[in-house]
């Protein structure tokens, strides 16, 4: 696992979703893949129709990069929906759980944007935007509509992939964010305050920021990664899930979050590297998930406080305050108290441009590493990277889909949980991302007990029932405190 300890506190504002209930170079397999041909599709079109010029500031580059892409980012609408079930005691003692039962709605809607990558319907856009919408809708720049839907999200990385049914769309070409220069200019489109097709510009304020922006902590197994492209180019509500483009009209980032003390933009805006975009959207599309691989190290910025208490020569690279047990890390020679300089070819002199770096490999990739020891010396280390679980290899799409359903990934009770909350039976909702099951109000933690009253004894058979269902059901589940409730979900 990879933990900053030095984080600066800002204010933020998130740019999409606004509603009104309160409401990661890539080592990725050269074999051929659906998301391989969602990122190349686009490629020669793209070089036919885009005559750009390069020079930095020229009014004609600005022009032709808005022209060419426009038509590649769309404004993505939301219709969020909360639950609540109140329990008819009298009648559940004679027909049964549920029976008798009232289902409550409270409804609200969020906006956002997102960029086309290919021309048969995939969508990026921000987690942030779609989470815990039970409807969501795409309107093209040519304002015709599509109904979306969720191929998969990140919260670590506040990344969502959509699809929706049409061919022959404007697919945006891709950049490459390493290149990126801090001075360069670079223009943010979307859809801030629902004002569709709008286009500013800026310039590149500073590369790898960690504004900790994502930090969850209800969620113990979301680790944030966070390597923000920072511009001043101005961006608002609505921005958010839209594209951060260079003056060749090639998409650079996906902008995200503003730092402001309103709400509204106030001189800095952020956006997620497309680098490290294509690693997730290449994983959600491929698997259904993201296949993330960790050191096995607790890192920290070196300041001068860390410079000094360690006697440390510079500070340069980032600092291990911790390897952990058994991890690749600990596997290849890392010790406490190493800095670690270099991943590959490219310098690290900070937790966020570490994290990106090692975010765009998977579990089983190998990453060269130079480390300056305690003694002084410099050292090249191979480090396999593991999964959360500690293993090596990738989890199969059709693995996921057996443990998974409408957003949540499940697993069986262990006899001691059986035994707290004396059940015989029940599934517990182990991960939890944007979907049906969250739009419903379901957490992370609950147990599952029943559907439509029949006992849920294991996830296949769960599963089953909800991937393969197309009428409402109701879910009786049990919450880790022990209380019992119930949801109606509409499939």
């Amino acid at each position: 696992m990879i933990i900053s300890s030095t984080l600066k506190t800002i204010g933020l504002g998130l740019l999409g979703g606004l509603i009104p209930l309160g409401v990661y170079v890539a080592s990725i397999d050269n074999t051929s893949s659906q998301s391989d041909s969602v990122l190349n599709q686009n490629a020669s079109d793209y070089a036919q129709r885009a005559g750009l010029h390069n020079a930095l500031g020229d009014a004609n580059s600005f022009v032709s990069a808005s022209e060419n892409t426009l038509n590649s980012v769309v404004h993505v609408t939301t219709k969020v929906v909360q639950t609540s079930f109140q329990r008819d005691v009298f009648s559940e003692f004679f027909y049964g759980p549920g029976a008798g039962g009232r289902e409550f709605k409270q409804e609200g809607q969020g906006s956002g944007s997102g960029v086309i990558v290919s021309n048969d319907g995939y969508i990026v856009t921000n987690n942030h935007v779609i989470q815990d919408a039970s409807e969501i809708e795409v309107i093209l720049n040519d304002n015709s509509k599509y109904t979306a839907k969720i191929v998969g999200t990140d919260p670590s990385t506040d990344v969502a992939v959509l699809k929706i049914e049409a061919k022959g769309l404007t697919a945006i070409s891709i950049g490459n964010s390493d290149n990126l220069r801090v001075g360069e200019w670079v223009l943010a489109v979307g859809n801030p305050f629902n004002l569709t097709s709008t286009v500013t510009a800026g310039i590149v304020s500073a590369k790898a920021r960690n504004i900790n922006l994502l930090s969850d902590r209800s969620k113990k197994d979301i680790v944030p990664i966070e390597s923000f492209i920072q511009t001043d180019a101005a961006v608002n509500p609505g921005n958010s899930g839209g594209a951060l483009v260079n003056t060749n009209g090639e998409l650079i980032g996906i902008n995200t979050a503003i730092a402001s003390q309103t709400g509204s933009y106030s001189g800095y805006s952020f956006a997620i590297p497309v680098n490290l975009v294509q690693k997730v959207m290449s994983d959600l599309i491929d698997y259904g998930i993201v296949q993330r691989g960790f050191l096995g190290v607790q890192i920290a910025d070196i300041n001068q406080e860390i410079k000094t208490d360690k006697k440390l020569p510079n500070l340069k690279g980032v600092y291990v305050s911790k390897v952990i047990e058994n991890g690749g890390a600990e596997k290849a020679g890392l010790k406490d108290g190493d800095v670690i300089l270099k991943i590959g070819n490219k310098e690290v002199n900070s937790v966020a441009s570490l994290q990106e770096e090692i975010g765009k490999r998977r579990p089983g990739d190998k990453a060269v590493i130079t480390v300056r020891q305690k003694d002084g010396d410099e050292e090249i280390l191979e480090v396999v990277l593991r999964n959360s679980d500690g293993e090596t290899k990738l989890v199969t799409k059709e693995e996921v889909l057996k443990s998974g359903a409408l957003g949540a990934i499940f697993s069986e009770l262990t006899s001691k949980e059986k035994k707290e909350l004396n059940l015989d039976s029940g599934v517990k909702i182990k991960s939890l991302n944007a979907g049906k099951l969250a739009s419903i109000g379901m957490k992370e933690g609950y147990i599952i007990t029943k559907i439509n009253n029949e006992p849920i004894i294991s996830v296949d058979q769960l599963t089953s029932k909800l991937n393969g269902n197309n009428r409402g059901v109701l879910i009786e589940f049990i919450t880790p405190s022990g209380k019992k409730d119930y949801r109606g979900l509409g499939l």
